[in-house]
């Protein structure tokens, strides 16, 4: 039999879901290809530490092709973008081309929801790909450059303030080590500005932060992000977002730096498939993950709406994991005969970073705080980790930061850089003063600075926040 006689599995997302679906099925009587608008696997649970400088896209990321080159029923990997299914005639529609397939598994995942409100985009990025870490660890530490060359306190306050709505588990971990950073890891590195007096504003809406948690993991973790020096406020609804503030209700929060981490939304790819859809815009799916009426389609990971115990799968990590893995299964169980089983999915809890040596852990009966709690985060990331190297690499890496405090990555890139640091310190189109000399009108370039570099020095006896 030669390979054009094989069922061709076409797997759409090299996420968790996708990633583990191709896996298992590396000794199945099939062929695969695996299409993704990137050419690499992302370790989404640690992307928050590229967006906080802890650690490099390439620390959590793997190329697709390295990653399956081994598994010799992989066919292609595809970097293409996918437009829309037809279900009926069994082809995959690319930007630039089609597929067909025998078997399909959507993968696709979710992206950012701003709850109506598509404008606060902009204003507001979220974590969902290496783009948007990128962009966020941008943002956070050309806030610190700005603030630096800043007199006026007023302006140097703002730009100090760092907003993050949402207070799941991606906004607890957002604001814990970027509070860890500012008040840990800058202050001896700038002159003129006193990092630990920066801002950390976590909103939720709800009335506790990690609202899936139980109670008394929700108060601890409160707890320990108050100790971080993080304001937390619950049952703080956001109702606009602009270039220099964040309403909540009557409350003005003046800030140019809001993170979203409030709510996802399901991939748009879902809607071509036919199938009935949740409020949140995800397939619901049977029993085996099959779209109902195509037994040949399945819907895996923060796409799939599955129902266990009377209540939603949860679009997490591990669900994906297992989803992934299921599929696999199921589908060589079927080529070769066998009959398909009902997907269980095990629960095997919920872990939470803080900061330094601070986490909480849902393990079931089990319930940790602290220590032990971010001491079993450590080592399942670690674990899940694609590839030895990235394992390695990623160790080192949060041995050092844990012994000396230090972020290693925090490298400022893309081409707008001064021109956001122009544009949060005040604007162009002002003469130039620096250190109080006046340039001449023929040398002052065509975006200047009214304000000096430094600002006046502190009173020696006013304590600085870090004790120096």
């Amino acid at each position: 039999m030669t390979d054009r006689d094989l069922p061709h599995v076409v797997i759409l997302g090299a996420g968790f879901g996708g990633l583990y679906a191709a896996r298992a099925l590396k000794k199945a009587p099939v062929t695969i290809t695996v299409v993704d608008r990137r050419n690499f696997h992302l370790f989404q649970p640690l992307l928050y530490q590229v967006a906080t400088a802890a650690l490099s896209p390439g620390d959590i990321a793997g190329p697709i092709r390295g990653i399956l080159r081994r598994q010799k029923n992989v066919r292609a990997v595809w970097m293409a973008e996918v437009t829309s299914v037809d279900t009926e005639r069994r082809i995959v529609h690319l930007a630039d081309g089609s597929l067909t397939y025998d078997y399909l598994v959507v993968a696709t995942g979710a992206t950012h929801a701003y709850f109506g409100h598509p404008e606060w985009a902009e204003l507001a990025p979220g974590l969902k790909t290496v783009d948007d870490a990128t962009e966020i660890r941008r943002r956070f530490l050309l806030a610190f450059e700005a603030a630096e060359r800043e007199s006026d306190p007023a302006l140097r306050r703002r730009l100090l303030t760092f907003v993050i709505v949402g207070g799941g588990p991606t906004g607890v971990e957002l604001a814990g080590t970027m509070a860890e950073i500012a008040h840990k890891a800058l202050p001896r590195e700038f002159d003129a500005i006193d990092t630990a007096s920066a801002r950390i504003i976590l909103l939720e809406g709800s009335d506790r932060v990690l609202p899936p948690y139980p109670p008394e993991l929700s108060a601890k973790a409160r707890r320990q992000l108050e100790r971080l020096g993080v304001e937390v406020r619950t049952n703080a609804l956001v109702t606009d977002i602009t270039r220099d503030a964040v309403h909540v209700g009557a409350e003005v929060i003046e800030t140019g730096n809001v993170f979203w981490a409030a709510g996802v939304a399901a991939s748009e790819l879902g809607r071509s498939l036919g199938a009935p859809l949740d409020r949140a815009g995800r397939v619901i799916v049977d029993r085996d993950l099959s779209v109902p009426g195509h037994p040949e389609v399945f819907v895996i990971g923060d796409l799939a709406h599955v129902e266990q115990d009377g209540a939603p799968v949860p679009g997490v990590a591990p669900a994906a994991i297992q989803m992934g893995k299921y599929v696999g299964r199921t589908i060589r169980r079927e080529v070769e005969g066998r009959p398909r089983e009902p997907f269980h999915y095990w629960d095997k809890g919920s872990l939470a970073v803080i900061g330094r040596g601070a986490a909480v852990a849902d393990l079931g009966k089990i319930r940790l705080s602290g220590t032990l709690a971010w001491l079993a985060w450590l080592f399942i990331h670690i674990a899940y980790l694609i590839g030895f190297r990235n394992r390695v690499i990623v160790l080192i890496q949060w041995a050092w930061s844990y012994l000396f405090y230090r972020q290693g990555i925090r490298l400022i890139t893309g081409s707008q850089g001064m021109e956001l640091v122009r544009a949060l310190h005040g604007g162009p189109g002002i003469d130039c003063k620096l250190g109080g000399d006046q340039l001449p009108a023929s040398a002052a370039p065509a975006a200047t600075w009214t304000r000096p570099l430094r600002a006046p020095a502190p009173d020696a006896t006013a304590p600085r926040a870090d004790g120096r």
